[in-house]
């Protein structure tokens, strides 16, 4: 048991490590201010209102896929917060994203990596492919965007990944929606 906590103990110092040296939370200048709207704009509330508006304005084609999308983020965000409250791994110390320290003092899973991922793999089975190929690229910056800001470890962000790729999958199953 010893070595494996060793081990343990090193990965998460390598972790630490790679996910201080991407770290811009700290900088001011353009790369921040675009990191920090990038950070943001994975924010659950921001997806569920434009898709609620999606689902009350928008054309038949789009509100069954609003609602695919908005059962996706919700689905996620239980299997999420049930992760964040059993592993409760605190974030990353810093000043940068209070609200989400506030409300939210876990980090692992990264919600904003598996919600992204989650809609990409979506947005790819439900086209059109340029909303598919548009997810696919924002996923990842966003996940990236997490720790450069200084909220989560690069560790949070890529099993937030491997989580919302997984739980695409599923919501696909679920309505029966092929890739």
């Amino acid at each position: 048991m010893g070595s494996f906590n060793l081990l343990r103990r090193r990965a998460l110092e390598l972790d630490a490590s790679l996910s201080a040296a991407l770290r811009i939370a700290e900088r001011p200048g353009a790369l921040r201010r675009a990191a920090a709207l990038l950070a943001h704009s994975g924010d659950s509330w921001f997806w569920l209102l434009g898709l609620a508006l999606v689902w009350l304005l928008g054309p038949g084609y789009w509100r069954s896929r609003a609602v695919v999308l908005a059962v996706g983020i919700t689905a996620t965000a239980v299997i999420v917060l049930a992760i964040k409250f059993s592993v409760r791994r605190q974030r990353p110390a810093g000043e940068w994203g209070r609200i989400y320290r506030s409300t939210d003092p876990h980090s692992f899973p990264s919600g904003h990596a598996a919600r992204g991922a989650m809609l990409a793999v979506i947005g790819l089975a439900i086209g059109p492919s340029w909303f598919g190929g548009a997810l696919l690229v924002w996923a990842p910056l966003v996940s990236l965007a997490r720790v450069t800001m200084g909220v989560h470890y690069l560790s949070d962000v890529l099993a937030g990944i491997l989580l919302g790729f997984l739980m695409g999958l599923v919501i696909l199953q679920i309505f029966a929606i092929g890739l």
